[in-house]
């Protein structure tokens, strides 16, 4: 298995609307992209000081998997409309668990 953990953190002016765009249009993907196994995402609770905004944690059976999720074309749309112009910071890993 290969886990993608992304951590947004979105610009000053990102507005609520924004936000759950983000939320919305990634929660699409899993009914778009098969190689989806798993998709877990959320807003940071703001109970600790210093965190990032948003979160995301998808599961994939290979890296052959994650890398067709990673461009396929409504990915890349979602990143491209709703991301992006949001966007103040990122950091992503890719690692294999076993599952």
């Amino acid at each position: 298995m290969l886990r993608h953990v992304v951590l947004f953190t979105w610009s000053e002016d990102a507005t609520e609307e924004q936000r759950a765009t983000v939320a919305a249009k990634l929660g699409e993907l899993p009914g778009i992209i098969p190689q989806i196994k798993s998709y877990v995402m959320g807003k940071d609770a703001g109970v600790s000081p210093g965190t990032v905004d948003f979160a995301l944690v998808a599961d994939f059976d290979s890296a052959e998997d994650f890398l067709t999720y990673r461009n396929h074309p409504a990915h890349q749309a979602v990143i491209t409309e709703h991301i992006n112009p949001i966007l103040a910071g990122r950091s992503a890993i890719q690692y294999t668990w076993q599952g």
